[in-house]
Order: structure tokens, then C-alpha cells, then sequence
């Protein structure tokens, strides 16, 4: 699909901050990309490889790999990134091509800001630049490969 974000994102022709942290023939998981902007850490990207536009679209196979995924993924900002809590999200309002958000919530956060959008408000809550997504990828990466 030309039109599709995502779909240019997994041929290449749109750049996103941060490295791949796992890519199989039915899934790409990497971090959210805020265009140079100070990124939420651990804001990480699930997406159907297939363009397919919700959650009722994706075949067994690729259901079981995008489940499998998300909670691996979940369990390794558990581990590595010290969350407390972990928010899961599809909306497909802006971009029709499933795409799972994971994310955390960190420790001390204050409860008014719990919620998988409301973190983002948070005064104190944990934004980084592009090294600090390398390096988080670096380490959910690093967990998935060894666990």
C-alpha cells in the first residue's frame, strides 16, 4: 500500500529512530519514533508485517507470533527496564495497519498519570533522545535473544 506509514516503513522508505529489536517474516518490534522529538522510553511498536488493518484480519499463524511477541516484549521491559506495569493498545484510528503500542509505566508514577497516554504527561517520566532508544533496544533485544 503507498499510502500505508507503515507499509513504507517496513520497505525502507521511511527512517524511524532506534534500531530493530526483533523482525520475523509475520512481525517488526521496534520503539517509537517522535521525529527528533524526546521520546517516552520503552513506547515500543508491534507491527503486522502484512497489511492487514485490524486484529480480526491476521491469520492463526500470525496471531500466534504477535501474541507470543507481545508478551515477550512485555515481560522484557519488566526485566530490563524495571516497569511496573504494562499497558497494551490498538487503535488503528490514524494509521489502518495493525500496529500494537506496549507501554510501560515506571515506578513512583503518580496515579493520575496511569494510563498508556496519560505516562506521556507525566513531569517526571522518563523521555530520552535517539541514544538512549538505541539503548534501550540494545537491552529488550539482548533480552529476547537470551530468554
Amino acid at each position: 500500500m503507498e499510502d500505508c506509514f507503515i507499509c513504507n516503513k517496513h520497505a525502507g522508505t521511511i527512517q524511524t529512530s532506534g534500531v530493530t529489536i526483533y523482525e520475523d517474516e509475520y512481525v517488526y518490534i521496534g520503539h517509537i519514533d517522535k521525529n527528533g522529538e524526546p521520546n517516552y522510553l520503552g513506547h515500543i511498536m508491534i507491527d503486522l508485517k502484512r497489511h492487514a488493518p485490524t486484529l480480526g484480519d491476521m491469520s492463526m499463524e500470525e496471531a500466534k507470533v504477535f501474541g507470543m511477541m507481545m508478551a515477550r516484549v512485555s515481560k522484557a521491559l519488566l526485566e530490563t527496564e524495571n516497569a511496573e506495569h504494562i499497558y497494551s493498545l490498538v487503535a488503528g484510528n490514524a494509521v489502518p495497519h495493525l500496529h500494537m503500542h506496549i507501554v510501560p509505566r515506571y515506578p513512583n508514577t503518580p496515579k493520575n498519570y496511569w494510563g498508556p497516554m496519560a505516562v506521556y504527561d507525566w513531569e517526571d517520566a522518563p523521555f530520552g533522545d535517539d541514544n538512549d532508544v538505541v539503548n534501550l533496544c540494545m537491552r529488550i533485544k539482548s533480552y529476547l535473544e537470551n530468554n
